[in-house]
């Protein structure tokens, strides 16, 4: 079932934070070589490095997929369809695992012949839901698949140990939660998640619980012990970039914090977007920055409505412990292994993500699937059976559908961009996206079109993140790329003010003024204007052969002939095997009077190419 409804991506390219984990992750790019820094370092340390590492909230210590990676890498090379390929496999595995640990947990509740059909309808609505496409079609969400793959069969050893007396699955049990927790932190609530299992399948009392569940407690005290000696105590910091905190806001032109209630609002309201997205996953996105949600407040219906569901979440949850209901576990193991990614324990750097509903999830399909079985159940007769088919149906056809968007990052990007139209994060990319594919291609009412489209989405970026100096950039890039240089000029100025060391702003704006002088002199024949800009160019960038060229040409055409001279004699210090560049020196030298050097400058060119004078 897992290769049917993502085997659609074995021919995607690598996507979204790919570049982070992967094939712009200097450790992974190492090969094997690469395994002994990324076991002592953060997981993105290898893509931001030193300088950088502060540049995303927390630290993150999850090696085992970047070993993955980096074996991959060493084995395969640069080849996504591998990486698509194992996400499947491993996915296809936590299935199975999902299987079993859901048939062994109810041992002792159902019969056989009801275990089979609850443990089948469970895992089939976990391997369908549509929520977990940006998890299995990345190939970077190998990081949650693991993840849940090491608790899931954690406490399925468990479970066996409970039930066999025997030592050596509680070693399995330890071993492979381990492996989960090294693939990512989130498997760190499964050490509340295995207590409330014992209590609800095994009938032990609390103490107890916690008795059994020493294994996983010893391999979640080990991770925590490697985790600080390398990153120490981070468990993230309150971040002044909008981008990486979303409960900042705009006052009196600088960045302030959310008040208590805006920011308790926001919370709210994501919890109850997470459940209508689990109920009904229709409009699905990879990006929920800033501001996807807006600026909230207590009062708001939906933040109202979303406390009241989770208020009578928990009461149903509680009133149900003492009588072990399933649905109450369903509702605790959702509430648990959410609440890391909530913003309530910590900050995670932004509001929301699809992928953090992946673990959770599980407990939403446990509580589905109980109420398709307690239905069948009460009605005697096979029609019914109906009822999970055609949900099944909803779910694979959603997901084979979504997995499509996830192709490439042009897909991706402006395809998300229309259904979160509120996040300059999104914005910004689906620009960037537009500006890198039309960029080069030729001129047409086709890239005109898309580069004023990528221009606008940009512009919409910096209403929404007015400090937002990529987007800056990217929109100058783009206004250059359609010959509007002074436009694209005030752009990138915009993004320096921002950054005065902005050195790839500083690159672009020295090569449209550049453009813009060579503009001004070709088309407009303005030679004081092309002048101004390319000095400008020239003062930003000496070292440009072809600012150096132009600022020649245009003394020459202004008459000043020994400046042209002294332009060109750099060009030729800066190209010295090139013929072109003696030649124009010498016609620099001869329009200035002096034959001698012109025809030294001659013969130079002549002895690098004996057929310069043809070319000319």
């Amino acid at each position: 079932m897992a290769l049917l409804l993502y085997g659609n991506t074995l021919t995607h390219k690598y996507t979204q934070d790919d570049a982070i984990v992967i094939y712009q992750n200097s450790f992974v790019k190492k090969g094997l070589s690469g395994i002994p820094d990324i076991l002592k370092t953060d997981t993105f340390h290898g893509f931001f490095n030193e300088a950088k590492d502060g540049l995303v909230t927390g630290g993150r210590y999850r090696p085992l997929s970047l070993i993955m990676f980096a074996t991959g890498w060493q084995l395969f090379g640069e080849n996504p369809m591998i990486g698509h390929l194992i996400n499947i496999l491993c996915y296809a595995l936590l299935a199975i695992c999902i299987f079993l640990l859901i048939e062994l947990l109810f041992k002792y509740r159902f019969t056989n012949k009801e275990r089979l059909f609850f443990a089948t309808l469970t895992t089939a609505l976990f391997i369908a839901h549509p929520l977990h496409t940006e998890v299995v079609a990345n190939i970077k969400g190998r990081d949650e698949i693991l993840s849940m793959l090491g608790s899931v069969t954690g406490l399925y050893f468990l479970v066996k140990a409970v039930d066999h007396k025997k030592i050596q699955f509680a070693i399995l049990s330890s071993l492979c939660f381990f492996l989960g927790l090294m693939s990512k932190e989130n498997a760190i609530t499964f050490l509340a998640i295995a207590p409330l299992t014992m209590y609800f399948f095994r009938k032990m009392g609390v103490v107890a619980s916690i008795k059994y569940s020493v294994p996983l407690f010893a391999s979640g005290i080990l991770f925590l012990i490697i985790r600080t000696s390398i990153l120490g105590f981070d468990m993230g910091s309150v971040s002044g970039e909008l981008m990486n905190n979303p409960f900042l806001k705009i006052e009196n032109g600088i960045y302030a914090p959310f008040s208590a209630s805006e920011k308790t609002a926001s919370i709210v309201f994501v919890l109850g977007k997470y459940l209508q997205l689990l109920v009904a996953p229709i409009s699905l996105t990879h990006d929920y920055y800033p501001r996807s949600i807006g600026i909230l407040s207590l009062s708001n219906w939906k933040v109202i409505l979303s406390l009241l569901l989770h208020i009578g979440l928990l009461i149903f949850a509680i009133l149900g412990l003492r009588k072990r209901n399933i649905i109450s576990y369903g509702i605790l193991f959702y509430i648990l292994t959410i609440s890391i990614a909530s913003n309530i324990v910590f900050p995670i750097g932004t509001n929301m993500s699809e992928r953090f509903m992946f673990m959770p999830s599980l407990g939403f399909v446990l509580i589905l699937a109980f109420g398709f079985y307690k239905i069948l159940q009460r009605c005697n007769t096979n029609l019914y059976y109906v009822l999970p088919g055609i949900l099944l149906l909803l779910y694979s056809a959603k997901t084979i559908t979504r997995n499509q968007v996830w192709k490439d990052d042009y897909t991706l990007f402006t395809t998300d961009v229309k259904t979160s139209p509120n996040s300059a994060k999104i914005l910004n990319a689906a620009g960037g996206a537009i500006q890198t594919k039309y960029a080069n291609t030729e001129k047409s009412p086709e890239r005109t079109a898309k580069l004023n489209e990528a221009i606008g989405y940009l512009n919409r970026a910096t209403t929404i993140h007015p400090n937002y100096k990529n987007a800056y950039l990217l929109k100058g890039n783009c206004q250059f790329y359609l010959g509007k240089f002074e436009e694209s000029i005030h752009s990138y100025n915009l993004a320096l003010q921002l950054d005065p060391n902005y050195a790839e702003a500083k690159m672009n704006q020295a090569v449209a003024y550049r453009d813009a002088g060579k503009y001004q002199g070709q088309q407009r024949n303005d030679i004081n204007k092309a002048k101004e800009y390319l000095y400008k160019s020239y003062r930003m960038n000496a070292q440009d052969q072809e600012t150096v060229r132009l600022l020649g040409v245009v003394h020459g055409v202004a008459g000043e002939h020994l400046k042209a001279v002294e332009y060109f004699t750099k060009l030729t210090q800066l190209m010295p095997d090139n013929a072109t560049s003696y030649l124009a020196l010498s016609t620099a030298y001869r329009n200035a009077g002096n034959s001698e050097q012109a025809n030294l400058a001659t013969q130079k060119a002549l002895e690098l190419d004996p057929n310069a004078l043809l070319k000319k």
